[in-house]
């Protein structure tokens, strides 16, 4: 598996289709993320966005590869094992740039409440943004796992159930991410730091079943 891990990288790197992602989280947060804004709205504002580019990095490392490419290191390997490392390259590539944004983010923002009257400490802070965006990288991996190949073919089809997934995985009542995003509002507005631990498992799971029946499904139809 680290070998499918390094290939799928490494093919992901070399594309550069990674960049049009990367520079559109960069936009957003440039325009919503200022220095002296309070520290934990600014960490939810910078790992929501985490949630659709992950989405995208799914679909950028699912369609990679050539279809007579993928169909060899399928029957090399398995295409299940296959589509797992695609998936989880995508996963990598979100939570660095979350963890990054988050470093970023932690470093220019000012340490205290909505209202600038209470002291955060920044250490716990930036623990609840990096936990608040490993939690949109993880949603946004299965909302891409389940929005591409092979579930979805057509990119017709494929790219507005994507935008459209993710919006409601940020949005929904009850969604991992929704959870997460409304502690660090709520603990920015009280001056306190959450510990959005419960989010997180939520999330684990659920990203775990979604790359699951991906890659069963990928297995199912490339046999």
């Amino acid at each position: 598996m680290n070998a499918l891990i390094r290939y799928q990288a490494a093919l992901l790197l070399r594309s550069q289709r990674w960049l049009p992602p990367f520079i559109l989280y960069a936009a957003f947060l440039g325009i919503g993320v200022q220095s002296g804004q309070p520290v934990l709205d600014s960490l939810g504002y910078s790992a929501a966005a985490v949630l659709p580019v992950a989405a995208w990095l799914v679909r950028i490392c699912a369609t990679n590869e050539p279809p007579a490419a993928r169909s060899c290191v399928g029957a090399a390997v398995g295409p299940g094992r296959a589509h797992l490392a695609c998936l989880l390259v995508a996963l990598s590539a979100a939570v660095l740039i979350g963890a990054a944004s988050t470093l970023f983010v932690a470093v220019i923002s000012d340490p205290t409440s909505t209202d600038h009257q209470k002291e955060v400490p920044v250490v716990a802070a930036g623990g609840a943004g990096l936990l608040a965006a490993l939690v949109c990288a993880l949603l946004g991996t299965a909302v891409g796992a389940l929005t591409t190949w092979p579930l979805l073919r057509s990119p017709g089809r494929a790219v507005p159930a994507m935008l459209l997934a993710a919006l409601l995985t940020l949005v929904t009542s009850g969604s991992p991410a929704q959870a997460v995003l409304t502690d660090l509002i709520t603990g920015s507005r009280a001056g306190t730091v959450p510990a959005p631990l419960l989010p997180l498992a939520a999330a684990a799971l659920l990203t775990a079943g979604a790359l699951a029946v991906a890659c069963a499904l990928t297995t199912r139809r490339s046999a």
